[in-house]
């Protein structure tokens, strides 16, 4: 119904930046919510950053101030700007989509399939 697709991972040196992006196709009625969430090894998948439909953001308190999260919804995509980045930011970074389907009336969520971010010297 909906797919969505990630893309800008990679390893990156302590201070650097990386751009994440993800796109949404399928039989799209509706986009709400999106967000970015990420994944460390043994621990919990947390929330990022999230941007509503007209805009409003959040953002973890340990990303603030470093993270941007911006939406496009003319293309349906989300992207997350990440600058000085750290070690501690290495995960695995999920996409999330708050969506409705055509002729699906309820709202679903959907996920990425993940893509690696590895800050590193």
């Amino acid at each position: 119904q909906v797919q969505l697709v990630e893309s800008g991972g990679g390893l990156v040196q302590p201070g650097g930046s990386l751009r994440l992006s993800c796109a949404a196709s399928g039989r799209i009625f509706r986009i709400d919510g999106m967000a970015w969430y990420r994944q460390a090894p043994g621990n919990q998948r947390d929330l990022v950053a999230s941007i509503t439909t007209t805009g409003s953001t959040n953002y973890a308190d340990s990303v603030k101030g470093r993270f941007t999260i911006s939406r496009d919804n003319a293309k349906n995509t989300v992207a997350l700007q990440m600058n000085s980045l750290k070690p501690e930011d290495t995960a695995v970074y999920y996409c999330q989509v708050a969506a409705q389907a055509l002729g699906v009336f309820r709202t679903t969520t959907y996920w990425g399939q993940g893509t690696q971010v590895t800050v590193s010297s």
